[in-house]
């Protein structure tokens, strides 16, 4: 984790933030700016543009650490701008806004053009515009948008505009006053990483977080028995995989496992068949679970680590954290870095522990059949609702 201090909309946050979080996210669920809309993720579409110091930025691109002490401006941060002040109006009165996804980024390109491209023409629009992708006006209605407010400012017609424009960084290169450049990182090697995942068991049993990419989440549950008896019961798989909502094994061998986990939240779906490796650590009572699979419906890949650790409790009972670490390519990589799902998959670590404790009761029957785990869509989905209504007004959730 860095600690970053960002100023996002004239306003300071202060957070720890993972290396490889970029901004869009970072304005997105730490400065509670969504205006800010995610398309690509790959710096082609543009929808993600911000202003960082002025300039316009992609977000997705960008890590956040890179603009630690910057201030960045989203498009809930233009009041006051003069330039802004005539390209609202313009895209309206142009019939430039349509669905309006796009219109974040182009709003923060369209300010870029008129700043620095004082004179430009229809054609050397479009051609600044090619980094933007809109598929509803055509570009037509934005183009002309910007035409009406170059022509607005065309020479000191806003003198508030020529002021900026006097601001800009000089053409031949000089430095632009009082401008704050980016921080540099040190980039860290992925083949030194590789190596240390073939360190010896007791620094594999180490917590995983921030040991490669991927998203991280973290949650504990307790249960009111010993560690012993839990850590027993958490290495033995097909009893692990009955108290997972939507998982089911089709073969197990020793600590090696393949099934199918099914998961759906809303309009998400998604059913990913895989293998998993159990790697314990007897002595420390962690394991690390391994596992990769495929969704049959996106075709999406998942590949993650759930680590786990036995936490003897002063009442006799356990509390088991847990660290899941996880990485998604395709379709469903766009949920990957939403805090809903996140809250989502905390919850469902909850549930995990209570189906724990329940198939772990002592008095029930020994012939008595076993609850299956399942997914209450609607309990889950209402309960982290809840969490995060809570968490916004200041309580726990």
């Amino acid at each position: 984790m860095n600690a970053v201090v960002i100023e996002v909309n004239r306003r300071s946050l202060r957070k720890d933030v993972p290396a490889r979080m970029h901004l869009g996210d970072f304005v997105r669920e730490e400065g509670r700016q969504t205006g800010t809309h995610l398309g690509c993720e790959h710096g082609v579409c543009g929808a993600c543009t911000v202003l960082v110091e002025g300039r316009p930025v992609r977000s997705c691109i960008t890590f956040t650490s890179a603009c630690d002490r910057q201030s960045v401006t989203t498009v809930e941060g233009y009041d006051g701008d003069p330039v802004m002040a005539l390209l609202r109006p313009a895209f309206s009165r142009h019939h430039a806004l349509q669905c309006g996804f796009c219109t974040p980024g182009m709003l923060a390109t369209s300010r870029d053009i008129v700043l620095r491209l004082p004179d430009a023409d229809e054609a050397r629009v479009r051609l600044e515009l090619a980094g933007n992708l809109c598929r509803c006006t055509g570009y037509m209605g934005i183009v002309n948008a910007i035409l009406d407010v170059l022509e607005q400012c065309r020479g000191e017609g806003v003198p508030a505009v020529s002021a900026l424009r006097a601001a800009l960084p000089r053409p031949d290169g000089g430095p632009a006053p009082q401008r704050k450049p980016f921080r540099t990182f040190t980039a860290t090697d992925s083949g030194t990483l590789a190596a240390a995942a073939e360190a010896p068991r007791e620094e594999a049993a180490a917590p995983v977080s921030g040991t490669r990419g991927g998203t991280n989440i973290q949650g504990s549950f307790t249960v009111p028995y010993p560690p012993g008896t839990v850590w027993a019961f958490m290495t033995d798989l097909p009893a692990v995989a009955g108290c997972l909502p939507g998982a089911e094994l089709s073969e197990h061998a020793e600590d090696r496992v393949k099934g199918r986990i099914a998961i759906k939240f809303g309009p998400m779906s998604a059913s990913f068949a895989g293998a998993a490796r159990l790697e314990r650590d007897d002595a420390r009572r962690s394991a690390v679970l391994k596992g990769a699979g495929q969704d049959s419906i996106s075709k999406s890949r998942a590949n993650g680590d759930v680590s786990y650790r036995m936490v003897a409790l002063d009442d006799g009972g356990t509390r088991v954290e847990v660290d899941l670490l996880y990485s998604l390519q395709g379709p469903l990589a766009q949920f990957s870095r939403s805090g809903l799902v996140k809250d989502f998959v905390a919850r469902m670590i909850q549930d995990f522990g209570r189906n724990v404790a329940l198939r772990l009761d002592p008095e029930r029957a020994a012939d008595a059949p076993l609850p299956s785990a399942h997914i209450n869509a609607f309990g889950l989905a209402m309960s982290v609702i809840w969490s995060r209504i809570k968490r916004l007004f200041g309580r726990d959730g």
